[in-house]
């Protein structure tokens, strides 16, 4: 952060504006808003601003600035748009060790007012940092449409009752709980009167109880998060998560929550699914709301039924929150219609992790033509996969693409054929994660870059075995 975000109190606290034109009656007012005892220096005011002069809280100097006018200011706001009066007033401004604010002018600014949400006593603040403050304005726009008008008297009305519900309730948990409970009901704006919700939940509190949410994380974007999955990540106590799922979603958790690695490494035993099994009973047990946190969707290859039977046997409380499984996730970053009626009529999902996958799956359905197959976790068994499929009669020559990283700001696709698909990933050393899909749709794909949708260089590569014809591969870095 280049700032550090806070509210401050400037009630009855002496403030100062440098300037008297229309920006800093725009500033003048945001702080008169907030209680300040405001003075304001200038030559000429703008009529919006003679209009405040007289009241209680504002004065006006009808001068050019002076250094001394810093003196006994808790902040100062610079609106003047001439460079060298800016420059004195910051100067004066870092010389007293008093904040200032340049309009306009990031370099000479202590402190920044960001774009305001405003239903008091709730405010929400974007910023930018100064670096883009349409953006910021842009973003406010779009939470003043999300967040009811009525919000204000809500938080209010919870400031009113916080004492009683702190009698009636004991224990931080509980406490969370109940207001948790309170606001996914009357912050949705339809609630006649709160008041009577509030003593009605006080009336018979609900007892507290541990609860997990299995949820989705998808295939790597926080964006593709669902909002069901986002506000179970910033309610839960606990945050269990897989070794895949970026640091991006988690920092969209709650500050105060517990983070729990259980990420299992390929060729490593550690975090087993027992012992995750059982963590995440002791972890329910014990009264905590569990966020378990899976890669993809927890019930496509996230071993996700295996944990809901856990807590299903323990007798404990779960939600199953699915998310953008990362079949679907990388073939739409991708552009690769998994399904086309004039490629392909099914989708079959496999996952090649590990031997006994790879040899009890049905090899000649797989090698049907006119259907797509997305591979999971197959980056180790690439060989294996295109011996079977090419043993059971799927054309050497078949497109494929591989997605590495789909998504993400690092995705990119390798394109070839099936009989290439080893030494395309030896040659571009593929890692996990990645997901292959195999099929005529893969040629369908636009070979783009994921943020840019600029169109990446094309390389060529020998061909997989002697016998068949070299194919240009495409590759999006």
């Amino acid at each position: 952060m280049n700032f550090f975000p806070a509210f401050l109190k400037i009630d009855g606290r002496r403030c100062l504006v440098v300037g008297g034109g229309e920006v800093a009656a725009r500033k003048a007012r945001l702080l008169h808003s907030a209680g300040a005892d405001l003075t304001v220096v200038a030559p000429l005011l703008a009529p919006s601003l003679q209009e405040l002069v007289g009241t209680a809280a504002l004065r006006w100097l009808p001068r050019e600035f002076n250094e001394s006018d810093i003196a006994d200011h808790w902040l100062v706001v610079s609106a003047t748009g001439v460079p060298e009066v800016e420059r004195r007033v910051a100067e004066a401004a870092a010389e007293s060790q008093v904040f200032c604010n340049s309009v306009d002018n990031l370099p000479e600014c202590s402190f920044i007012t960001p774009a305001i949400v405003d239903r008091s006593p709730l405010v929400v603040a974007v910023s930018s940092g100064g670096a883009a403050p349409v953006l910021a304005r842009q973003i406010r726009a779009r939470i003043e449409s999300l967040l009811p008008a009525g919000l204000g008297r809500i938080a209010q009305l919870a400031g009113e009752w916080r004492g009683r519900v702190r009698a009636r309730i004991t224990g931080l948990a509980g406490r969370r709980a109940f207001w948790e409970r309170f606001f996914e009901v009357a912050g949705t704006g339809k609630v006649t009167n709160a008041a009577e919700l509030i003593a009605s939940m006080l009336e018979s509190p609900r007892p507290v109880g541990g609860e997990a949410w299995l949820v989705g994380a998808g295939p790597g974007d926080p964006d593709l998060l669902t909002l069901a999955a986002l506000q179970a990540l910033q309610s839960a106590d606990v945050i269990v998560h897989d070794r895949l799922v970026s640091a991006e979603i988690l920092a969209l958790a709650r500050r105060d929550a517990e983070v729990i690695p259980v990420g299992k490494k390929p060729g490593c035993k550690a975090n087993g699914q027992e012992s995750i099994n059982a963590l995440l009973v002791e972890l329910v047990s014990s009264g905590k709301r569990v966020c378990r946190l899976k890669g993809g969707d927890p019930f496509i290859f996230g071993r996700g039924g295996e944990e809901t039977q856990a807590l299903e046997d323990a007798g404990l409380p779960y939600r199953v929150v699915p998310g953008i499984t990362a079949a679907a996730g990388c073939a739409a970053a991708a552009g690769i219609p998994l399904t086309h009626r004039d490629a392909a009529q099914s989708v079959v999902f496999v996952t090649a992790h590990g031997k006994n996958s790879i040899d009890t799956l049905d090899w000649p359905s797989l090698a049907r033509d006119r259907q797509t197959l997305a591979v999971y976790m197959g980056v180790r068994r690439f060989p294996d996969l295109v011996e079977k499929l090419i043993g059971h009669g799927r054309p050497a020559g078949t497109p494929i693409a591989i997605v590495e990283r789909g998504t993400t700001r690092e995705q990119r696709i390798i394109r070839g054929t099936l009989g290439q698909l080893t030494l395309l990933a030896q040659a571009h050393r593929v890692e996990a994660p990645a997901m292959l899909f195999i099929g005529d749709v893969a040629r369908l794909g636009l070979c783009t870059n994921h943020d840019q949708g600029t169109v990446n260089p094309v390389h060529s590569l020998p061909a997989y075995r002697r016998g068949v014809e070299p194919a240009k591969a495409t590759v999006a870095e």
